[in-house]
């Protein structure tokens, strides 16, 4: 493994384009129900934003600094400050929305 590859999370919220992070957990069902929304949406936005999973299980530390308590929850990072977070499910539309509108600002 690479560990180069292995970014801290500051590194990953740091970021010109708006980063997209779901907060999920591998026996959460609505967290996999995110998962084709997700393709979706990083099929429509492209390169104009990065779209990240962290498990919680899997990343105590980030999940309890961040205060994440229900999964999933999404939040939106643009060079390093959170934009946008929301918990529960939400549509590819609402997502490329908010991902478009934090590229823009």
């Amino acid at each position: 493994m690479n560990m180069a590859t292995k970014k801290s999370f500051n590194d990953l919220i740091n970021s010109e384009i708006p980063v997209l992070i779901d907060f999920s957990a591998e026996w959460c069902g609505p967290c996999k129900a995110m998962a084709p929304i997700l393709k979706e949406v990083a099929a429509n936005v492209g390169e104009e934003a990065r779209i990240i999973k962290i498990d919680i299980d899997k990343n105590p530390a980030i999940a309890s600094q961040l205060n994440i308590t229900g999964v999933p929850t999404l939040v939106i990072y643009k060079n390093g400050e959170l934009k946008w977070r929301v918990s529960g499910m939400q549509s590819a539309f609402s997502l490329i929305s908010q991902l478009k509108m934090h590229r823009n600002n």
